[in-house]
C-alpha cells in the first residue's frame, strides 16, 4: 500500500495532506526517511513527527452549513477554523474548501480515500451555488458567466447560470479553482455580495441553518466516490 493512503486511512489527514507530510520530511517507516511514493507493509512501523499514527477510528461522514467567518482549514492557530468550530468527537478534515466569507455546504471526514474522490477534476462532481452580486445582473454577465471567464490566466470551464432575481443567480461548477466565483464576478464588475453552496453532486444542504451538521446517509457516502453524480435539476438545495 502507498504510505499516503496508509496514513490517510489512520484518520490522520487526507492523502494530500500526507504527501505533504512526506515531502517536509516529518515521515519515517522503520526508522528512515520515508519519500513520495514510498509503500508500506503489515507489520512496517510508521511514524509521524516521531509518533505513531492513530488507531483507525470508525469512519465519520458529516455535511455542516458553514456559517461566514469560519475558516475550512484544520490548522488549531487559526482562529475560527473548522475543526474547532464543529468540535467532532473525532479527528475530521472539511473536503476541499469554502472561502471564509462565504457560506453553506461543506462535507467533513476522517476518510482520507473519499476526499480524492470527491476533488478528483476527471469525476465532474458538480457543486451548486447561490450568488448574490451588486450592481443589477446583465443578460451579458449572465452569458459570460455560463460561457467561462479568464481569470489568472486561464479560462474557467463552461458552467449552468440561472437568474434568480435582479441581484442573485445559481452557478453549477465542475471545477474548483481558488475563491473561483468571486474571481470571475470581479473580472466582470460584479463584487460578490453573498456566496452560498447549496449542492455537492447529489448532497444537498436542504434546510440545515448556519452551523448545523448532519451525518450522511449510506447512499450519499456511495454517491461520493462515483464519477459525475448530479442531483436532479430541481434540487432541494435552492431552498436551503
Amino acid at each position: 500500500m502507498r504510505l499516503n493512503k496508509h496514513i490517510s486511512e489512520s484518520g490522520a489527514c487526507s492523502r494530500r495532506e500526507a504527501d505533504a507530510w512526506i515531502a517536509a520530511g516529518r515521515v519515517t517507516v522503520n526508522g528512515a526517511a520515508a519519500a513520495l511514493g514510498t509503500q508500506v507493509k503489515q507489520g512496517d512501523v510508521v511514524l509521524v513527527d516521531g509518533k505513531p499514527l492513530p488507531a483507525k477510528k470508525r469512519a465519520v461522514y458529516i455535511a455542516l452549513h458553514k456559517p461566514r467567518g469560519v475558516t475550512s482549514t484544520t490548522e488549531p492557530g487559526v482562529a475560527g477554523n473548522i475543526v474547532d468550530f464543529v468540535g467532532h468527537a473525532e479527528r475530521i478534515f472539511p473536503v476541499g474548501r469554502l472561502d471564509k466569507d462565504s457560506e453553506g455546504l461543506i462535507l467533513l471526514t476522517n476518510d482520507g480515500d473519499i476526499v480524492n474522490g470527491i476533488l478528483r477534476v476527471e469525476h465532474g462532481h458538480e457543486k451548486e451555488y447561490r450568488v448574490t452580486v451588486e450592481p443589477e445582473l446583465t443578460e451579458n454577465f449572465l452569458a459570460m458567466m455560463a460561457k467561462g471567464v479568464r481569470i489568472g490566466g486561464e479560462k474557467t470551464k463552461p458552467a449552468t447560470v440561472t437568474r434568480l432575481s435582479k441581484n442573485e443567480f445559481r452557478i453549477v461548477l465542475t471545477q474548483g479553482l481558488n475563491r473561483q466565483i468571486r474571481r470571475m464576478c470581479d473580472a466582470i464588475a460584479h463584487p460578490v455580495a453573498r456566496l452560498r453552496r447549496t449542492r455537492i453532486g447529489s448532497i444537498v444542504g436542504g434546510r440545515l441553518r448556519p452551523g448545523e451538521v448532519r451525518d450522511l446517509s449510506s447512499a450519499e457516502i456511495r454517491a461520493l466516490v462515483q464519477p459525475n453524480v448530479s442531483a436532479p435539476r430541481r434540487a432541494p438545495a435552492s431552498r436551503s
